[in-house]
């Protein structure tokens, strides 16, 4: 019974394979708008869609199994007025298109794409310029969005949305995407079990990735540069974050990568350089924190007292104005065979491991987290005065923040 069952299945789609038509719209096409070739369209059906402009209403998909596709990247123009396309069916796919121009709004989210209340959606090879929000999934499923180019042009973060964002969209696969000037790059926010992998993010105004409780995600291979506050990951479980690069964030409040709230992950892998504050850890716990580079920051890790049972091994510090700080003597997290291009110990036993401990944390450090504008006194000779007395003698500085195992040489 069950093969019978499945025979008639295996007919059923040859049949709707076969049925299949390519809508073309355009020069030398059937339809003169994309809408009528929509309204015309069965399921597994492809609607051609020639170069040229399209200033339409907004266009809607709601046959399943339809192919949109692009040739000769037509134009489709929301003319400053509304939404370009909204993805409203199961199994569609949307690849070739611009969507631009949805005019700036304060009463509406208007995306230049929308999938919305769908599963396994396929957005791929589009560009996407000059609209409020790019890529919107909204309680989409299994959807995946990869190989598209988004640019925005607002100048100030109420005249634009975020690239890629995601709400109430579990199973996504966010790939291969580019994203410019938007508010945030790429924003999950109650997506779980997501994968974001192989994306640069820069220029935005303020996070190039941000997410907020987003289970079991996996963010891997990554840019994120030149963003003005760089990368927020807030109030999740299960979170692994590896081999990504965090660059060139500037700022009093400005960071590479942010980690509030965050229970149980990985952080492995990743280069955090010249950022304000390489990796900000707050109220976060049991973080495993392997393999990074920190160079040429400000800060390489700001550890807050509130962050216990996290483990930072076998990470380069180099180049750091300051390599670790913390807002409390009562530290809870941990340092162990790390390397520090500030250590000057020995190694008597040629194990690799330092024969002394080393103290990351400098009492300067300590007083400009107590008295920022003491930050103004940090190529001082009484700076160095004052961090040699303390790594002789420790009296302020966490004893909890201290590498008993350093490195001789760096971690390859």
């Amino acid at each position: 019974m069950r093969a019978l069952v499945l025979t008639l299945a295996t007919l059923a789609a040859s049949t709707v394979s076969a049925q299949a038509t390519d809508l073309i719209v355009g020069r030398g096409g059937r339809f003169a708008t994309i809408t009528a070739a929509l309204d015309a369209a069965k399921p597994g059906d492809r609607v051609l869609v020639r170069a040229g402009t399209y200033r339409e209403p907004t266009i809607v998909v709601r046959t399943p199994r339809v192919v949109v596709q692009g040739e000769g990247w037509p134009v489709l123009d929301g003319q400053g007025k509304h939404e370009v396309l909204v993805i409203g069916a199961d199994d569609v796919t949307v690849r070739g298109v611009v969507a631009m121009n949805t005019g700036i709004s304060n009463l509406e989210d208007r995306a230049g794409i929308r999938a919305r209340d769908v599963r396994n959606c396929v957005i791929e090879g589009n560009r996407l310029r000059k609209n409020l929000w790019g890529i919107y999934l909204q309680r989409s499923v299994d959807c995946v969005v990869r190989d598209n180019d988004l640019e925005a042009e607002g100048l100030r973060q109420t005249e634009s949305g975020n690239g890629i964002h995601l709400w109430y969209s579990p199973g996504a696969r966010v790939e291969r995407n580019r994203v410019r000037g938007h508010r945030d790059g790429i924003y999950f926010e109650f997506s779980s079990h997501g994968i974001t992998r192989d994306n640069v993010s820069e220029h935005s105004q303020r996070y190039g990735l941000h997410f907020m409780f987003s289970d079991s995600c996996d963010y891997s291979r990554n840019i994120f540069r030149d963003n003005t506050s760089g990368v927020a990951v807030m109030y999740s479980r299960g979170v692994r974050i590896a081999d990504n690069r965090f660059e060139r964030s500037w700022g009093s409040a400005a960071y590479g990568l942010l980690l509030k709230d965050i229970m149980g992950g990985e952080i492995t892998g990743n280069t955090f350089d010249r950022n304000s504050t390489g990796l900000f850890v707050e109220g976060s716990s049991r973080l495993l924190v392997r393999g990074n580079t920190f160079t040429q920051n400000g800060w390489a890790a700001k550890v807050l007292a509130d962050a216990d049972e996290n483990r930072f091994t076998e990470n380069r510090f180099s180049g750091n104005a300051f390599d670790v700080t913390t807002n409390s003597r009562s530290a809870n997290s941990t340092f162990d065979g790390n390397w520090w291009d500030e250590y000057t110990g020995y190694d008597l036993n040629r194990d690799g491991v330092g024969d002394t401990a080393f103290h990351p944390v400098r009492l300067f450090a300590l007083v400009v987290e107590q008295h920022p504008a003491a930050l103004l006194l940090l190529r001082s000779p009484l700076v160095s005065i004052l961090d040699a007395a303390e790594r002789v003698l420790p009296v302020l500085t966490p004893e909890a923040l201290v590498d008993r195992r350093p490195l001789m040489r760096p971690p390859q």
